[in-house]
C-alpha cells in the first residue's frame, strides 16, 4: 500500500535541488565562517550570498537588506528573539518622550511595565513565549478573532498604548490557513505612533514594533517587508522544502537604527537597544545570534527560497484546485463535515483569506485521535494540528479561539497538501477515507 503524505503544514520533504547545493558544504566546503583562512572565507561567502537571496525575496535589495537577515536555528528561535529581545530592549533603553529636547525624558521605558499584543491564534512559539514573559512582569494582551479566524483590527488598535513594546500577528495561520490583513494592522500601528508624536509635541518613540510570523505564508504569498509594513518577519526553511534546523528573522532598519562612527563622518548600521540578543557568546550574525552558522542548511534555505519564488503562483493555483476537489469528496463521504475557519472561492491577492494548502475539517462524532490512527493504518498521514501540539495531545488553541467547543476541536483533522501531492493521491486518499466511514 502506497503511503500518502497530507501533512505538509507540519514539514516538507527536501527538494532535490536543495540537496544538491547543500552537498558540497557537508564535505569539501566545511570551513567555519568565522575563520580567516580560505576555508572560512569560502563558508562566509556562501552565508552572505544566502543572506542576500533571502533579503531580495522579501523586497529588500542586497545593499539595504544585507544586515537585516539574521539566521537562527529555527523559526521558534527567531520568534523568541523578537519577543524576548524587544522586551529586553524596552527595559534597558531608557528612551522616552520629551517636549523639550534639552530636558530628560519624562517617560522612561525602563520604569514601565512592558505590554505585548498578540492574536488569539498565534503559533505556540509565540503564545507560550509571551506566557513565560508574563511571569517576568510583562503584560500580555490577546486580541480575539472572528469565526473565520480574522483578527479584530479595531480591538487591536484600542489595545495600543505608550507601554506597548511589540505587536505580533502571524501572516497566515498554520492550523486553519487564515490570512491576516498585515498591511492594515501595520497602518494602524503607524497611525498610533504618529498620534503619540503629535500628542507629545515632537517626541517620538520606536515602539510599538511590529512582527509577523510568515512561516506558512512565504511559499504562497507576496512577503514584501515594506509593503506589509513590518519591523520583523520570521521565515523557516523546512516549511518550503528546505532543511530542518534553520530559520531566519528579518529585522528592519527601524529596529537596527542608524549610528555614526567615532569620527562622526562615516555612517554605519549598528544594533540599537530596541532589540537585544537572547543567545550571546561568539558575536555571530551581527551580534544578534551567537553560535557557529549552519552553513549547509543556510545554503539550502536560500535555494529553497529561490525555488519557492519561482513556483509561487502556479503552485497556489494548482494546490487550491486540488484542495477544493478534496473537500468536495469529503462532503460526499460525510455530509456532516464542516470546515474550521473559512474556505471561500478566491484568487491570489487582497481577496485571499485562506492559504491554498490547508483544510481543517470537523468530523462530528469522530474523535480526531481515532481518525488519525485509522488514517495512518490505511496509509494516509495527516494531523490534528501543529506537530508540537499533536504530540502532546493538546486541544487546538486556534479552533477554540474561533469560538468553538473543546469537543469540536477534539473531532477535527488538518489536511495539508504540498507540491509533491498529485490529484491521483488526493483521489486515493478520498477512497480510503470513504472506507473508514463505511466501517470497511
Amino acid at each position: 500500500m502506497r503511503k500518502i503524505y497530507l501533512d505538509y503544514a507540519a514539514t516538507t520533504p527536501v527538494d532535490p535541488a536543495v540537496i544538491r547545493v547543500m552537498a558540497p558544504y557537508l564535505s569539501q566546503k566545511f570551513g567555519n565562517p568565522g575563520s580567516l583562512h580560505s576555508f572560512g572565507q569560502e563558508a562566509i561567502a556562501a552565508v552572505d550570498a544566502a543572506r542576500e537571496i533571502i533579503a531580495k525575496s522579501i523586497g529588500r535589495p542586497a545593499a539595504a537588506g544585507f544586515r537585516e537577515i539574521i539566521f537562527t536555528g529555527s523559526a521558534t528561535e527567531a520568534n523568541n528573539l523578537v519577543l524576548r529581545g524587544a522586551v529586553k530592549g524596552f527595559r534597558v533603553s531608557g528612551l522616552g518622550f520629551s517636549r523639550n529636547a534639552k530636558k530628560k525624558p519624562y517617560l522612561n521605558f525602563s520604569t514601565l511595565t512592558p505590554r505585548v499584543i498578540i492574536s488569539a491564534i498565534e503559533h505556540g512559539s509565540v503564545r507560550e513565549t509571551v506566557r513565560d514573559l508574563e511571569k517576568e512582569g510583562v503584560e500580555v494582551v490577546e486580541v480575539p478573532v472572528n469565526r473565520e479566524g480574522l483578527v479584530d483590527v479595531q480591538k487591536l488598535r484600542a489595545a495600543l498604548n505608550e507601554r506597548t513594546v511589540l505587536v505580533s500577528v502571524m501572516y497566515a495561520n498554520n492550523e486553519i490557513g487564515v490570512i491576516q490583513p498585515i498591511a492594515e494592522i501595520a497602518n494602524s500601528i503607524g497611525e498610533f505612533r504618529k498620534e503619540i508624536k503629535r500628542r507629545e509635541k515632537g517626541g517620538e518613540s520606536p515602539f510599538p514594533l511590529f512582527h509577523t510570523d510568515a512561516v506558512q505564508a512565504f511559499q504562497f504569498l507576496e512577503c514584501n517587508a515594506d509593503t506589509l509594513g513590518v519591523d520583523f518577519m520570521t521565515l523557516s526553511a523546512h516549511k518550503i522544502y528546505g532543511p530542518k534546523g534553520v530559520g531566519a528573522l528579518y529585522m528592519g532598519n527601524r529596529v537596527w537604527g542608524l549610528g555614526f562612527s567615532k569620527n562622526g563622518k562615516k555612517s554605519t548600521l549598528y544594533p540599537n537597544p530596541y532589540t537585544l540578543p537572547i543567545i550571546t557568546g561568539g558575536n555571530q550574525e551581527f551580534g544578534m545570534r551567537s553560535g557557529t552558522e549552519n552553513v549547509p542548511a543556510i545554503v539550502g534555505f536560500a535555494e529553497a527560497v529561490r525555488v519557492a519564488m519561482r513556483m509561487r503562483t502556479q503552485e497556489f493555483l494548482r494546490i487550491e484546485k486540488m484542495r477544493s476537489s478534496f473537500w468536495g469528496m469529503l462532503r460526499k463521504i460525510y455530509p456532516k463535515a464542516e470546515v474550521n475557519g473559512s474556505m471561500p472561492g478566491h484568487a491570489i491577492g487582497e481577496s485571499s483569506r485562506v492559504l491554498p494548502h490547508i483544510l481543517n475539517v470537523y468530523f462530528p462524532g469522530y474523535a480526531s485521535e481515532e481518525l488519525l490512527i485509522k488514517l495512518n493504518m490505511c496509509g494516509v498521514a495527516v494531523s490534528s494540528g501543529p506537530a508540537c501540539t499533536s504530540r502532546a495531545s493538546k486541544t487546538s488553541p486556534a479552533i477554540l479561539a474561533l469560538g468553538y467547543s473543546g469537543a469540536r476541536a477534539r473531532q477535527s483533522i488538518r489536511f495539508s497538501i504540498g507540491k509533491y501531492t498529485t490529484f491521483g493521491e488526493v483521489k486515493t486518499a478520498g477512497a480510503r477515507i470513504h472506507k473508514i466511514f463505511r466501517g470497511v
